[in-house]
């Protein structure tokens, strides 16, 4: 495995970086875009190549290079405190093409080192995976009437988790699994080095060097806290394995399940006793302490089976400092319990479609426009939903009736249907 990740990198590995990477990403401080190498590859390819590797062989480089823009992107309409604002990166793109060949060499060791219970960012593990086992343990929870001990199931939410990763944990992390001590030099290199200035309004304001986190934005960065979770999942499997917590089982045969993870999105399951409350209480103490991170309780929430009585829901809950819900709206972007009602479970999908047809219906579009609008954009609106649950016909014919109504008409106006919709080409 080590000889894989300290081969000298070649120019091949530059070029497959550089044309992986989305052309159209906002430019950095150099002002270019990943297009632009891309198109001109034939007149500056052996310059980029020739600097990228310099830039993985010389960390002297790096510190000159390894510049980043920081640009606040407001996360609702009428913003006023600083937590209104999600900060988004701009790396040099020589960094991110840098940065991308180290992420490809170490994406190809993650399947080994990672535990199954995390399902980002590894090859050949899915999304849909965490939503299907968590919408079973989640139904499961929810119906549970019977028995003498209940279950839970916690979704925690971490605060700033990409920004608060220290960087000495991440490098014991690295090198207590085994990676070879000079991938792991390069690795912090690329953390370390980095230097950040704001961007207000188009203009530069500050320097300052930090002195933790992971940058978000850069292609390294997603890889590398997935070991950080790792740290807690290992934690969490210790005391399965000590029996000082227990996952619980859909059926009899089904295996436990104590937790799943998509990066920093966790969600714990286990018999809801007041000994696994305090343990689990001890590991995200034990865990905060090491990594930085923090969890915020006021985001985060435990539902209990209704087996249970309610004084005691309370006190498990207090316990965690966590509060109750009766279920999770949402998993990962999908219902996370199904009702009885199937069109409740589907109207998220409708709804979806309208906000986007809100949004054109104020623009001059030409016929031809609203049809790739369709095609390109409400026809891919169902898929993610559909590879998860099978979705009613009348909601498919809700989905065609609402996009045929925006095909034809205009601003309200009806217009005649000149084609039915399943002859047009769409």
């Amino acid at each position: 495995m080590n000889e894989q990740l300290v081969q000298p990198f070649t120019a091949s590995e530059v070029r497959n970086a550089l044309f992986s990477m989305s052309p159209f990403k906002s430019p950095g401080p150099d002002g270019m875009p990943p297009l632009f190498f891309q198109k001109l590859w034939h007149i500056v390819g052996s310059d980029v190549t020739r600097s990228v590797l310099s830039m993985l062989n010389d960390v002297h480089l790096l510190h000159k290079m390894n510049f980043t823009h920081i640009v606040l992107i407001p996360k609702r309409t009428n913003p006023e405190t600083v937590s209104h604002f999600r900060p988004i990166s701009l790396c040099n793109t020589m960094v991110k093409i840098a940065s991308k060949c180290v992420a490809n060499r170490l994406k190809l060791i993650l399947d080994h080192v990672i535990s199954p219970s995390q399902s980002a960012f590894i090859p050949n593990r899915l999304i849909t995976d965490n939503v299907l086992i968590a919408f079973e343990l989640n139904h499961f929870v929810k119906n549970r009437t019977r028995g003498r001990t209940g279950c839970f199931a916690l979704k925690l939410d971490m605060s700033k988790a990409y920004d608060r990763v220290e960087w000495h944990f991440l490098r014991e992390i690295l090198s207590r699994i085994g990676i070879h001590e000079q991938f792991v030099r390069l690795i912090m290199s690329l953390v370390t080095t980095v230097s950040y200035s704001l961007m207000l309004n188009g203009s530069q304001f500050g320097y300052f060097k930090p002195d933790r986190g992971l940058r978000q934005g850069d292609p390294l960065s997603q890889y590398l806290f997935l070991f950080v979770a790792e740290v807690f999942s290992s934690m969490l499997q210790t005391t399965i394995d000590r029996r000082e917590m227990e996952g619980i089982e859909v059926s009899r045969g089904a295996p436990r399940i104590s937790h799943l993870l998509f990066a920093d999105d966790t969600i714990i399951f286990g018999k809801a006793t007041e000994e696994a409350m305090l343990t689990l209480v001890r590991v995200l103490d034990i865990y905060a302490a090491a990594s930085g991170q923090e969890i915020n309780l006021e985001k985060s929430s435990i539902t209990i089976s209704r087996n249970i009585q309610v004084e005691n829901q309370r006190r498990l809950a207090t316990i965690l400092g966590v509060q109750i819900t009766v279920k999770y709206e949402r998993y990962l972007g999908l219902p996370a319990v199904a009702g009885r009602s199937r069109s409740e479970l589907f109207q998220s999908v409708k709804d979806r479609i309208w906000a986007r047809i809100d949004g054109w219906n104020s623009k001059l579009l030409s016929q031809v426009g609203r049809a790739v609008l369709v095609k390109s954009v409400l026809q891919s609106i169902p898929t993610y939903l559909m590879s998860c649950f099978r979705m009613p016909d009348y909601v498919l014919e809700d989905v065609e009736r609402i996009s045929a109504k925006f095909l034809w008409y205009n601003r309200g106006e009806k217009r005649t249907h000149w084609l039915r919709w399943h002859k047009l080409c769409l």
